[in-house]
């Protein structure tokens, strides 16, 4: 029986790991790290985590919670260092000022190290406790997907293009394809690796979520460009003001619209794949590739 992603039990839950982790220490470090953690959002890497777990088995969420936990802390803390001065240099993020212009730089810089160190504390508790192999490769997906293969080697890439006077639409590709989709992509990943998906399932499901990941940073590009402040809960048109190389910076919005719309339809015909392969129902992926093609914030 399907489960569906729920947001205010996810939130309960992850403030109580939260806690576990904190103890009874006082700091200002946590402090900071809650702000962020809980200032709101969608929480679309967990859901997608638990989305692609429950494709492949009916058995409790409960088994792939630790790594919805440490995908989202993981998620949490590279907004904390992606919104620093010396990064994207912005002081808006869900609707409230960064971290570091709540808390200061240094602390922000810290509260996002204590995350992304929470969140692998809490794989390598759940890979100990279980002798299954999955867990220790769920763990290695995140891991390699977070890192310098993964989402920093995509940021570096972010910041060298400000130097550059052109970059082509399939540098912008390549680049967010490391930044943006690779954690979207790990988090499908793992659950279906959770969820004891074969190889050719997964292999679908890496092509899947690499076509979800980069629709995803599209999107956004546009509503940085097309959307306001108050809506999107964070600073718009610093793309442009910043030099940034984005698809809407480099080809136009109409271009972008175009790749966003040819993306979304890769990806389902993908999902499409799966379902063929395995005889299981991809609709509730399918819709939410269309609600997040013509989301707003």
């Amino acid at each position: 029986m399907t489960t569906y992603f729920n947001q205010k039990q996810f939130e309960d839950e992850l403030r109580l790991r939260f806690e576990k982790t904190q103890l009874d220490i006082k700091d200002r470090v946590f402090e900071a790290a809650a702000y962020s953690l809980f200032s709101g959002g969608k929480r679309l890497r967990p859901n997608l985590l638990q989305m692609a777990y429950q494709l492949f088995t009916d058995a409790d969420i409960n088994l792939c919670r630790p790594f919805q936990f440490a995908i989202e802390m993981i998620h949490s803390y590279s907004l904390i260092h992606d919104d620093l001065p010396a990064m994207d240099n912005d002081n808006l993020r869900r609707g409230k000022p960064s971290c570091h212009i709540a808390f200061g730089e240094a602390t922000a810089i810290l509260a996002g190290d204590l995350l992304l160190n929470s969140a692998y504390e809490i794989m390598a508790e759940t890979c100990l406790a279980n002798i299954d192999k999955r867990y220790l490769s769920a763990m290695i997906v995140i891991a390699a997907a977070s890192g310098g293969r993964g989402m920093i080697l995509g940021q570096s890439r972010d910041l060298a293009f400000e130097e550059k006077n052109s970059v082509t639409a399939a540098e912008i590709e390549d680049m967010q394809m490391l930044k943006t989709s690779a954690l979207i992509r790990a988090a499908l990943l793992a659950g279906g690796i959770l969820g004891g998906c074969n190889s050719k399932e997964q292999d679908l499901i890496y092509q899947f979520g690499s076509k979800l990941g980069l629709s995803f940073q599209i999107r956004d590009d546009l509503l940085d460009a097309i959307a306001n402040a108050e809506d999107l809960g964070k600073s718009t048109g610093k793309d442009e003001r910043d030099n940034k190389k984005t698809y809407v910076t480099v080809l136009g919005i109409d271009r972008a619209i175009q790749r966003l719309a040819e993306l979304s339809k890769e990806a389902k015909a993908i999902l499409l794949k799966l379902e063929k392969l395995s005889g299981i129902d991809t609709s509730e992926l399918r819709m939410l590739t269309d609600q997040l093609e013509t989301r707003q914030m």
